[in-house]
């Protein structure tokens, strides 16, 4: 079984390997408008020049920096990162999306790590849908190269906060009766209206066509949330879950939801295990994050995470 698991997973890096020298690179802008202020990301895609090794931040990423799209009617997957995270935090799935066809694109959230006013508040929880229909609005319109995108395949890759994000964002409905959980002093006429059921609704977008969400904040759903969810998801849940997110948690969310789930349990993981590994200097700086169960190989892991996700756009983009 794992030998053939390994040569599945082989088979699709190779496949993806074929499709372009190299990801491309571009830091992005995404302007600010009546619906929230400027987000600041990066966006990955297929270019026909070699790669370099380009540092950003604590990362290391091997693309080639600013080169042109390669290539037309080209399927567009958007990140969104988990409380406290960048847009550069799944960059190792970027790559290998954009190396097999795919235009990738990661914005930074409200709640990012170094936006410390901001990272608690729970106003940006009612943000974040906003912010991945913000930034699809930009790539098939204002972005440079919008006539590269294919706009009927759309899809989400979202971790943590970013997984709550896509659910919603893909028709979930959250109930925030119980935001005092995640509510603050300096919050506080958000988390009351939140309390009295008095928020907007949220924003869902029909664009995005499948969507992969790994160990999702959870407790804002019940199993009324998804009855509007139709696209196929790919749900993954760590065994030991962590930040606030319960193993038991994603298991409900997989049975609550109606459309077509890939449901993937990974063995002996906590919830950061979905962050690629950690550079010298982060593992450092904040060893919590960055530290794994004995034996678990997260390197290891992230081929198998990165070559599924791939799988699972192929299939459905």
């Amino acid at each position: 079984m794992m030998q053939t698991l390994k040569l599945f997973l082989a088979a699709i890096l190779a496949l993806a390997a074929t499709t372009g020298q190299a990801a491309g690179f571009r830091l992005l802008e995404i302007p600010a408008d009546h619906d929230g202020p400027a987000l600041a990301g990066a966006v990955w895609y297929p270019c026909a020049k070699q790669p370099e090794d380009v540092k950003i931040g604590s990362y290391v990423m091997s693309v080639a920096k600013d080169c042109p799209v390669d290539g037309k009617e080209l399927p567009l997957v958007v990140i969104s990162h988990g409380w406290g995270g960048t847009f550069l935090g799944h960059f190792d799935t970027a790559e290998t999306l954009a190396n097999a066809g795919f235009i990738v694109v990661a914005i930074n959230h409200g709640d990012h790590a170094t936006n410390g006013r901001r990272n608690s508040d729970f106003s940006v929880l009612l943000e974040r849908p906003s912010d991945i229909k913000r930034t699809i609005d930009f790539m098939l319109g204002s972005w440079s190269d919008a006539s590269r995108i294919d706009a009927e395949r759309v899809g989400f890759f979202g971790f943590s906060r970013g997984g709550y994000t896509g659910l919603v964002a893909i028709g979930a409905i959250p109930f925030f009766s119980n935001a005092q959980q995640l509510c603050e002093d300096k919050d506080p006429l958000v988390c009351e209206r939140a309390r009295k059921g008095e928020l907007p609704v949220l924003p869902h977008d029909t664009r995005i066509k499948a969507a992969v969400i790994a160990d999702p904040l959870s407790i804002f759903f019940t199993d009324e949330s998804f009855k509007n969810v139709k696209v196929p998801v790919q749900l993954w849940q760590s065994k030991y879950g962590g930040d606030g997110v319960t193993p038991e948690s994603v298991t409900a969310v997989a049975h609550a939801l109606t459309s077509v789930v890939e449901f993937q349990i990974v063995p002996n993981s906590g919830h950061f295990a979905f962050l690629p590994p950690c550079p010298i200097e982060m593992a450092k700086r904040v060893p919590e994050i960055c530290s794994d169960a004995p034996g678990f190989d997260r390197a290891a892991f992230h081929q198998e995470l990165d070559a599924r996700v791939l799988a699972f756009f192929r299939k459905n983009l």
